[in-house]
């Protein structure tokens, strides 16, 4: 396997548990270094990583020798300038969606990576999972038919009630869109191929959030921006997908992405999640049936992209190959098994 790749991680805050599940102890990886703005937190987490140092700022973190590649747990805000500065020193850069805030620092963060020779990286990679490419894998076949439409639903009563520092879900870059919108809209891209029109609009029920859970438990939470999304995707292969995404919603019995065609339909299991159950209903069967997991396909975790961004040289552009848009996870780490 050679040297393992070395990673340093920025931001130790809930969601870092579920990548250093998949991190700590995968033989092709090494965490080298973590940086938080709160030092005792970096510390224990340092303290179960062997040969993990603490570092005392991100500068210091990328100043070394000892980081490849920068996982990047900021929250929203905090991306586009950690990209920034890992791009001016050479590092690579994988990190949680969205990539930046908004779409003019997104573009300012690939044309820095683009010009330093830099690698570029940001989640969801649950596409790579076993529902998506199974499901992938059927649309590939024909199974569908000609794919004319899809439908992607996810609703919630706000991430206030669970998590203890809500803040960032309701400032620039959070919202329903740009923190679960990218897990179905990157399956859908993967699914149906790239966008070519979109029409949309959003909405605000209120201006602030009550914390439900916590020390801070009962503190309001101003809310800067809509926590409601709907829109219509146009994909260019003609097919067009429904998206509903929001905070303003208790529950849904909808299915989380249903895809239709010509000859079926088929449910997408939750693409928050790297398993789970593909359906295919043809048009001249017996219902619904369970279709088998796509041959190749595996069930990685958070956090594989960094890992696997050693597999394969940096110049390999997957998508291309298939004549369809990248999504963000293969645009990444530029190894996606399905290309």
């Amino acid at each position: 396997m050679g040297e393992p790749h070395r990673v340093g991680i920025v931001g130790l805050g809930v969601i870092s548990a579920q990548y250093l599940g998949t991190l700590a102890h995968h033989p092709g990886v090494q965490v080298a270094a973590v940086v938080d703005l709160d030092r005792t937190r970096a510390e224990k987490v340092a303290a179960d990583l062997p040969g993990a140092r603490v570092a005392a700022d991100l500068d210091d973190l990328l100043a070394a020798d000892d980081v490849t590649t920068v996982l990047d747990l900021t929250t929203p805000g905090a991306h586009a300038p950690v990209a920034l500065a890992c791009a001016a020193a050479g590092k690579g850069r994988y990190g949680e969606k969205p990539l930046a805030a908004d779409l003019a620092a997104a573009r300012e963060v690939a044309a820095a990576a683009t010009a330093a020779g830099t690698r570029l990286g940001c989640a969801p990679d649950t596409v790579l999972g076993t529902g998506v490419q199974t499901a992938r894998a059927a649309v590939e076949a024909g199974l569908l038919g000609t794919p004319t439409a899809a439908t992607a639903t996810w609703v919630s009563p706000g991430h206030e009630r669970w998590h203890p520092d809500p803040d960032f879900y309701y400032a620039a870059g959070g919202g329903p869109l740009l923190d679960m919108g990218p897990y179905y809209l990157t399956s859908l891209v993967h699914l149906l191929g790239p966008v070519a029109w979109v029409q949309g609009a959003a909405s605000r029920s209120r201006d602030v959030r009550t914390i439900g859970r916590g020390p801070r438990a009962g503190q309001q939470v101003p809310v800067e921006v809509a926590t409601h999304v709907t829109g219509v995707l146009g994909h260019v292969g003609g097919a067009l997908t429904t998206v509903t995404v929001s905070f303003d919603a208790v529950a849904s019995h909808a299915r989380p992405i249903e895809v239709h065609g010509t000859a079926g339909s088929l449910v997408v299991p939750d693409p928050n999640r790297f398993a789970g159950d593909v359906e295919l209903n043809r048009l001249d069967g017996d219902g619904w049936e369970v279709l088998p997991r796509a041959p190749g396909s595996w069930t990685p975790g958070a956090g594989s992209a960094c890992w696997r961004w050693s597999a394969r040289p940096a110049s390999t552009t997957p998508g291309a190959r298939r004549g369809r848009a990248a999504t963000s996870a293969c645009t990444s780490w530029r190894s996606c098994p399905a290309c």
